[in-house]
């Protein structure tokens, strides 16, 4: 029985590859690609002989009994266009069915835009929602949009380029002038990165017309000040549940972001009335 290589490729740069990556390339016996020419090229810039078939949206119902037939007889590598398999390509549905048959899963890590364009944003990293592909109808899109207004960790999407002008524009008007960063061409020759508030944002890419593969980072929004009341609240949610004063002010200044001893004077003025 086989175990099929989730392998990560490069995104752009041919030598953003790891060792482990080619030398499973190498060894599996046989290569399941999102694009068997992207991955051709890559292969042959290592000198890497073995079996491509194509395995995309639109032949996935097709390739899927032939791949895991594969995994019978022996060891299969699911590589991506470019990246890391199984965001937001068809690689997550070989996975599932692989792992319905009982097959061993092994990830090759490597790169991925979506990180990689989040690292370098400039925007909080430790949580973010990642949302693939936006709608291309803008009433679709504007609906996503609407939907994620009090979301206050990072976002992060991809886009096309004929879209991206639209998609600013939406951002603008339903988010309004937050934060924005397109990360377009990463590690290839015209890599950009532009940061900025989305009208800034805007106007560069109205000025400079977009061209290749883009990736959004988008600020999320920001939290609504604690008011007195709902520091109350909370503080004497708390005390019911058995926690001590010094203990309910320390979690409510961590979660509020307001200085202990401001806490603590509502605190005391809790418990005198």
């Amino acid at each position: 029985m086989g175990t099929l290589y989730v392998v990560s490729t490069p995104i752009g740069n041919l030598e953003d590859i790891t060792q482990r990556a080619l030398r499973i390339l190498g060894e599996v016996d046989l290569i399941a690609a999102e694009d068997t020419r992207a991955t051709g090229r890559l292969l042959g810039h290592y000198g890497i002989e073995t079996r491509l078939t194509s395995y995309w949206e639109h032949n996935k119902l097709v390739k899927l009994s032939h791949i895991l037939d594969a995994l019978r007889e022996g060891d299969v590598a699911l590589v991506s266009k470019a990246g890391t398999p199984g965001i937001s390509d068809p690689g997550y549905e070989l996975v599932n069915a692989a792992l319905e048959e009982g097959y061993k899963v092994v990830p090759i890590p490597g790169p991925s835009a979506v990180v990689e364009a989040l690292v370098v944003s400039g925007l909080p990293t430790d949580s973010f929602v990642y949302l693939g592909f936006l709608p291309r109808k803008g009433s679709q899109r504007a609906r996503l949009l609407s939907s994620l207004l009090g979301e206050t960790r990072t976002l992060v999407a991809f886009e096309g380029p004929h879209r991206l002008l639209e998609t600013l524009q939406d951002i603008r008007e339903v988010l309004g002038n937050r934060q924005v960063v397109v990360a377009r061409e990463l590690t290839k020759l015209h890599e950009e990165i532009v940061r900025g508030t989305a009208d800034e944002v805007l106007q560069h890419f109205q000025d400079n017309g977009p061209r290749g593969e883009v990736t959004l980072v988008i600020e999320g929004a920001k939290e609504a000040p604690w008011e007195r009341e709902k520091i109350e609240e909370a503080l004497r949610r708390l005390r019911d549940d058995g926690l001590t004063g010094s203990r309910a002010v320390k979690e409510i200044a961590r979660l509020s972001r307001l200085p202990r001893a401001e806490v603590y004077d509502i605190w005391l003025d809790m418990e005198d009335g």
